[in-house]
């Protein structure tokens, strides 16, 4: 449904349309592309038909994601330029490796790989002990982080500082679509913003690092071993040309604290010791 909306739009409405997303004049536009205000303004009119290497140069300016770069070749009658391959595609095995490299490598803290929508693709084994005691619905594939971080029968309901992660995420989430108009994604806010509030939710956060928290907004779970704290990074892949590629990232969560740290080590020594022999 979504293909068929975009395919029934010009070329020089969707470039428009990224243009304003990006917040940049025609003039500012044109001089990035080193071509003329005039001949932008007839390929957003329609007056003129871009070819296809204008096309990629413009959306190389606009840092259109490779899907939509796509789209706008598709509304300008090319073909598709970048492929998309599923996950389990043999031509992705390499990708598929590194992620599962990044991924153990993060251990004994835990981290995921995502794909735009959020939708879990990859973890290492720090990460699954954190979703102890959520609905086994939940759990079940696909799943979705942000829909499990905020339900009420997922991690809400042991998140120390559920309305300040709550704000993070819903602020995240909306820029997200401002960027990218995404409709899944549209109708993934609504739904996050409607869960309830979890019975015993905290008002306000325990007392952390005042200075990290100057810097950056922890995720605080209260678990068996206490309150574990920590902050994230996000890692994408370089120079993409494949469109599940580009849209795959990873989320790395690093310990805000000395106990979280602590904890951290502990539970994978416990791990490793639970761990049957080989052979």
């Amino acid at each position: 449904m979504v293909e068929a909306m975009a395919s029934s739009r010009t070329v020089g409405d969707l470039l428009r349309e990224w243009r304003h997303r990006r917040r940049v004049s025609q003039l500012d536009l044109a001089n990035q592309a080193d071509i003329s205000a005039r001949h932008l303004s007839f390929l957003e009119t329609g007056r003129s038909q871009p070819s296809r290497e204008m096309l990629l140069h413009l959306a190389e300016q606009l840092q259109v994601p490779l899907r939509d770069r796509n789209a706008l070749l598709n509304a300008a009658g090319f073909a598709s330029a970048f492929p998309e391959r599923q996950l389990a595609d043999p031509a992705l095995d390499v990708i598929r490796k590194a992620i599962d490299v990044v991924l153990k490598g993060h251990e004994p803290y835990p981290a995921i790989a995502i794909d735009r929508h959020w939708t879990l693709i990859a973890s290492n084994g720090a990460f699954r002990p954190l979703l102890n005691g959520a609905n086994a619905v939940l759990l079940r594939p696909p799943l979705n982080v942000l829909r499990l971080t905020l339900h009420p029968e997922g991690l809400a309901p042991r998140l120390a500082n559920y309305h300040e992660w709550r704000a993070h995420v819903l602020e995240k989430l909306r820029c997200q679509i401002d960027v990218s108009r995404d409709p899944t994604l549209a109708e993934l806010l609504r739904e996050l913003r409607d869960f309830p509030v979890p019975p015993g939710a905290k008002i306000a956060a325990p007392p952390i690092d005042r200075e990290l928290h100057r810097l950056v907004i922890p995720l605080q779970i209260v678990t068996p071993a206490g309150i574990l704290s920590f902050f994230s990074t996000t890692t994408i892949f370089g120079t993409p040309v494949d469109v599940t590629v580009s849209e795959l990232s990873i989320e790395s969560f690093y310990p805000a604290d000395t106990a979280t740290a602590a904890a951290l080590q502990k539970a994978a020594i416990e791990r490793r010791h639970a761990m049957p022999e080989a052979g």
